[in-house]
């Protein structure tokens, strides 16, 4: 299963503490032609699993959510609020030695 650094909480959780609906928003990973693509939504869309962390909310589509399961999620805040994440593998699911 995805899971998030702890500044990849904080990033998520920030954004959304300014949005308003803090409630049932997260951010959303969708499979669009081969790319990732994340956006901070309102909430889920039908059919997306959902992550949630330290109150941070991660909505993933079924195809995002099955290229997603091994990975960590980072992320940083800028100075300017610009928001950036990344993906790393987790260390317990690197496979056979």
């Amino acid at each position: 299963m995805l899971t998030l650094t702890r500044s990849a909480v904080e990033v998520v959780n920030t954004v959304m503490d300014g949005s308003g609906e803090r409630d049932t928003a997260g951010l959303r990973i969708a499979n669009s032609a081969e790319n990732l693509q994340a956006e901070f939504v309102p909430g889920p869309a039908e059919g997306d699993k959902v992550v949630t962390q330290d109150g941070a909310r991660v909505f993933m589509d079924p195809t995002a959510a099955a290229y997603l399961d091994d990975k960590v999620l980072t992320g940083e805040l800028d100075e300017q609020g610009n928001v950036r994440f990344g993906l790393g593998q987790q260390e317990d699911a690197a496979g056979p030695e």
